[in-house]
């Protein structure tokens, strides 16, 4: 394909001509954002002022459509800005009546990109259900996800302080809740033990908690394997027969807290067995079962997880 040469004086011109065509555009791009606009925005909503002595539920979605009046370039910056923006609604007037009227609050609702020049709010009235308010204390929850090094664990139950939290609210949302749930607790190869400040999770609009923050303390430990010898109880021999189990005790390997090792001993420990089934379900054997463990302990075996039995008569 054969290239089109041009001359020093067609280059010079057809270079002049691109230069003039960015140019106007620019110019034109200009102009166009200078012009005024009829724009709008939809915003998240906010609330101030809430009734203290009624519980409310918005009867909408939380947000509005803002009508504004602004230059382009004030359009533009509103999209761009669009998703860290809100507006705060006045809600003192609920006081008394059962709605509240935004365009009433125009002068009270300051937008960023054109604060004086909203004109028009859709919805146009933001209407609330009403019910009547409840005090309620409830347990703190921890929600955790935690990772631990090799041989680490959690070594005994979380402390939360406080350990209760006040709501208020509606009563018909109030007596459904038993306890509030903390922000997750997030960790990984945890080696010690755990001490920070942590927030609770967030209640919806008509609803309050105090306080807003809890402190935890996650105890932490390294962990060791021991052994130790339990003896077995026999139980539901109701008839008092004369039995002889065999083994009188079993061999029960667990996981303990290193700092709680040489204080392990089998009086934290029970195991039984139940004579019963063997009356009732003809077993040859008995299964053995711990029914007392302490909490910074997990087993890992019970050997051997059966006994045998003769009964003398």
């Amino acid at each position: 394909m054969a290239l089109i040469k041009l001359s020093d004086g067609e280059r010079r011109r057809l270079s002049a001509f691109f230069t003039c065509l960015v140019l106007a555009a620019f110019a034109w791009l200009i102009t166009a954002l200078s012009n005024p606009y009829n724009y709008t925005v939809r915003r998240a909503v906010t609330y101030k002022n809430t009734p203290q002595k009624r519980a409310f539920h918005s009867l909408q979605a939380d947000s509005l459509n803002i009508t504004i009046s602004g230059t382009g370039w004030q359009m533009l910056f509103s999209r761009m800005n669009d998703h860290d923006t809100t507006v705060t609604i006045d809600l003192q007037s609920l006081e008394k009546e059962n709605y509240v009227v935004p365009a009433l609050q125009l002068k009270q609702i300051p937008d960023k990109d054109a604060p004086h020049n909203v004109i028009s709010i859709l919805p146009d009235t933001l209407y609330f259900d009403f019910s009547d308010r409840a005090v309620k204390r409830v347990p703190v929850r921890l929600v955790s996800n935690i990772t631990y090094q090799n041989q680490f664990a959690q070594s005994n139950n979380a402390h939360i302080s406080p350990a209760y939290v006040t709501i208020t609210g509606p009563s018909s949302r109030i007596s459904k809740i038993d306890y509030w749930n903390t922000d997750t607790l997030k960790s990984t190869s945890a080696n010690e033990t755990i001490r920070t400040n942590i927030g609770l999770q967030p209640g919806e609009g008509n609803m309050a908690m105090y306080p807003k923050s809890v402190s935890v303390v996650v105890p932490v430990d390294e962990f060791t394997e021991k052994t130790l010898q339990i003896p077995v109880k026999l139980i539901n021999n109701n008839e008092l027969y004369n039995v002889k189990v065999f083994p009188q005790k079993v061999k029960v390997t667990f996981i303990t807290s290193l700092k709680r090792y040489a204080e392990t001993d089998e009086n934290f420990f029970e195991a039984e067995s139940d004579l019963g089934l063997w009356k009732q379900k003809d077993y040859s054997t008995l299964p053995v079962t711990l029914t007392r463990v302490p909490p910074f302990c997990r087993i890992v075996s019970i050997e051997p997880q059966n006994i045998d039995f003769i009964i003398r008569k």
